[in-house]
């Protein structure tokens, strides 16, 4: 998890001053996620975001927006704003949509980390307070009483009596995870990705949804897999919500220490290294064949961080070298339409990426159909679906297995996110 705080370990001093990063983005541009002059081309290779504060020293990536927090705990954000979720007002034009401002509403917050879905942004304060704004009708903002729409960031105080420390994002579910290893969820709660929480569920009356506008963007080549998944989401009447952040139970005595959010899946870590999943298994993104909600997925290895995709899943994690001695390995599973696992075999079950080993990876990030990874060299991978430049290669060519991001060869990458379809970096100048 990428609180300022964690960041600012990662930059060395020179003689007292700052060592200074700059924000890189790549792939696709359609909602201007990528901050860059042209609001609509999209990146091919990753490229400088301009008009960023110097002292950037995190960065989010939600579907279709993005946002970057400096180390004075400002948030900055740019993309997408259909549902207010750059911070302003949903009137402001689509043109302006791809420069960078500062989010207002947070004077008084000194944030630590951002995060974001596609409709809607989080911001942690220093004292662990949770604060959220955009528009969200599957509860996803936890401000309880049925609210869907927060037009400036507003604090979640249902969770106020705790030390958030991460949150992430699924298309209308949520997670939050405490200084203390607790986890809450809220939001839509079908197929138990929160866990089960019947007794918390509150369904609105029967009624005809109106067509979410984020997906007009598709474009008639989308695969028909997303199509399906599209359509599934928009026919849900009678949605399963929880209107305001609950504690998932059955990781209460756990110690959970880390998580996070598929379209419609929940990976949840616990300190033991135990990897558990929950919610929609349409495509084997839970990797395991037994039913029920937060149950153990067979890895074989001790995991250190988790991170879900549209439909598919990734995992950090040590396993035993030849030598004896552990090293870190990526496993992935779910979803492999585009190649976004990295491997060949069996898709429903944890495998090893194979192209990774020996190169130390140190993080994981999956979009909707494409993953990147970052190691102890600071360089960057990434394979998938290339479609509109998302792999930073410089082509739309998918890519079967790990592909290093030659363009990035000799710069100190220190973080790297991937949105849906494009990706945010964090690049020592």
């Amino acid at each position: 998890m990428w609180k300022v705080s964690r960041l600012r370990s990662l930059f060395p001093l020179r003689g007292g001053a700052w060592r200074a990063a700059s924000v890189w983005s790549f792939g696709d541009n359609s909602n201007g996620a990528l901050g860059l002059s042209a609001p609509l081309a999209d990146a091919y290779e990753p490229t400088r975001v301009p008009s960023l504060p110097s002292d950037v020293a995190a960065v989010a990536a939600g579907h279709y927006h993005s946002l970057a927090v400096t180390a004075s705990g400002e948030v900055w954000a740019w993309g997408r704003n259909e549902e207010g979720q750059i911070g302003r007002h949903a009137t402001a034009p689509r043109a302006t949509w791809n420069k960078p401002e500062k989010v207002i509403g947070l004077d008084h917050v000194r944030v630590e980390a951002a995060f974001a879905s596609g409709v809607t942004s989080a911001a942690i304060d220093d004292d662990g307070s949770l604060w959220v704004w955009g528009r969200s009708k599957r509860g996803q903002l936890g401000l309880g009483n049925r609210v869907t729409e927060a037009t400036k960031p507003t604090k979640v105080q249902a969770l106020a009596d705790h030390q958030i420390v991460k949150v992430s994002f699924g298309w209308g579910h949520a997670l939050a995870l405490t200084k203390d290893g607790k986890l809450f969820g809220w939001g839509y709660a079908a197929d138990g990705r929160l866990g089960q929480m019947e007794q918390k569920l509150d369904s609105p009356q029967t009624q005809p949804l109106e067509f979410d506008k984020s997906l007009e963007s598709l474009t008639p080549m989308l695969d028909v897999v997303e199509k399906l998944v599209a359509e599934k989401i928009e026919k849900e009447k009678n949605m399963p919500i929880i209107w305001e952040p609950c504690e998932v139970l059955e990781v209460s005595c756990l110690n959970v220490s880390d998580m996070a959010c598929g379209l419609d899946h929940s990976l949840v870590l616990c300190s033991s290294g135990t990897v558990l999943s929950s919610g929609d298994n349409l495509y084997g993104q839970l990797g395991r064949n037994t039913y029920g909600s937060m149950l153990p997925v067979g890895l074989n290895a001790h995991a250190l961080s988790v991170s879900a995709g549209l439909g598919h899943s990734l995992v950090l994690c040590q396993i035993p070298s030849e030598d004896r001695e552990e090293v870190n390995a990526v496993l992935s599973w779910g979803w492999n339409q585009s190649h976004q696992l990295g491997r060949e075999g069996r898709e429903d079950m944890p495998g090893i990426v194979e192209a990774l080993s020996g190169e130390k990876p140190t993080s994981l990030s999956a979009g909707r159909v494409h993953s990147i990874a970052l190691t102890s060299k600071k360089e960057l991978w990434a394979w998938g679906s290339g479609r509109n430049g998302r792999l930073g290669l410089g082509s739309s060519m998918d890519e079967m297995e790990p592909a290093l991001v030659e363009s990035l060869v000799g710069l100190e990458v220190l973080q790297a996110v991937a949105g849906f379809d494009h990706n945010l970096l964090l690049v020592v100048d």
